[in-house]
């Protein structure tokens, strides 16, 4: 059984009700989930992390378990920021001001967000098979348009992508754009996310996501950007070997220019690293997140 030893609980946070695992004791450690998945993503790492660190787990805001509230003109309620603040309210929830961060996709976007803004409670920072929102926009090619496509799809006005994908989400979330998830994913898991992504209240919600993304998020990285800012803690960089960072960017190069200590590396596999990989991602975060 998948989170064996962790409790499932509701944490209300006053704009949304998010869904979350914890278990296991020690430095308190959050994981966050990537597109089009939920927290179950992160159950083979999570219970080997939970032997030394105290293990966070939540879907994010719209997505599995989790509510959103009602869209925004501007996107803000289903940006990074937002989900920053959905992550903040949860540790402190379970009594955690300071913690280590690992966010795979959309995860590590919000996770690179949570240093951003709130660069006292992140101690450390691992991300999964990105670089920042602004830098994928800008770099946008036709590499980009073939491979990337969801992006702009996705973040086309309401409610033209949730009802051409509301004729059959699961080929539109899986069996199209992912055609080993039947294989690459752990039963349970692959289950309860063809069960989400049936919802339309999910379909709208990871399209607002990308709304946000092609917008507010991308604006924030700008600015951040432009005013020099950078992600204050260490910073460990994963990327598949086999995926689109590998072949279109310097992963490392591009993550050097937002923060001052970077390290990383790729690793044999695509882009959901954690579930093709579950025992080199452990290991190597674990020996990240054990540096004191």
């Amino acid at each position: 059984m998948a989170f064996e030893g962790f409790q499932l609980s509701q944490v209300e946070t006053g704009e949304v009700s998010l869904r979350v695992r914890r278990g296991g004791s020690g430095p308190p450690v959050l994981l966050m989930h990537g597109y089009p998945e939920t927290h179950m993503m992160w159950a083979r790492v999570a219970e080997g992390l939970a032997r030394d660190f105290t293990v966070v787990c939540f879907d994010l805001r719209g997505y599995g378990g989790s509510t959103a509230p009602p869209a925004s003109e501007d996107h803000e309620t289903a940006s990074k920021r937002a989900m920053a603040r959905d992550a903040m309210a949860v540790m402190r929830h379970f009594g955690f001001e300071t913690f280590d961060v690992a966010g795979h996709d959309r995860g590590g976007r919000v996770a690179y967000r949570l240093a951003l803004d709130h660069p006292q409670a992140v101690r450390r920072l691992s991300i999964l098979d990105i670089i920042p929102t602004g830098e994928v926009w800008a770099r946008a090619d036709r590499r980009f348009a073939l491979g990337y496509w969801h992006w702009p799809f996705l973040a086309q006005r309401h409610p033209l992508p949730e009802t051409l994908i509301s004729a059959d989400p699961a080929y539109f979330f899986f069996k199209g754009q992912y055609p080993q998830a039947s294989t690459m994913f752990a039963p349970e898991a692959y289950a309860e996310y063809l069960d989400a992504v049936k919802r339309p209240s999910v379909i709208h919600a990871m399209c607002e996501d990308y709304r946000a993304g092609a917008g507010y998020d991308r604006r924030l990285d700008d600015e951040d950007k432009a005013a020099g800012r950078k992600i204050a803690c260490p910073v460990q960089v994963l990327w598949g070997g086999k995926g689109a960072l590998a072949a279109w960017y310097d992963t490392l190069g591009i993550w050097r220019e937002w923060a001052d200590d970077v390290r990383g590396q790729s690793l044999d596999c695509g882009h959901f690293i954690p579930e093709e990989k579950p025992a080199e991602t452990l290991e190597l975060l674990r020996a990240f997140f054990g540096e004191r």
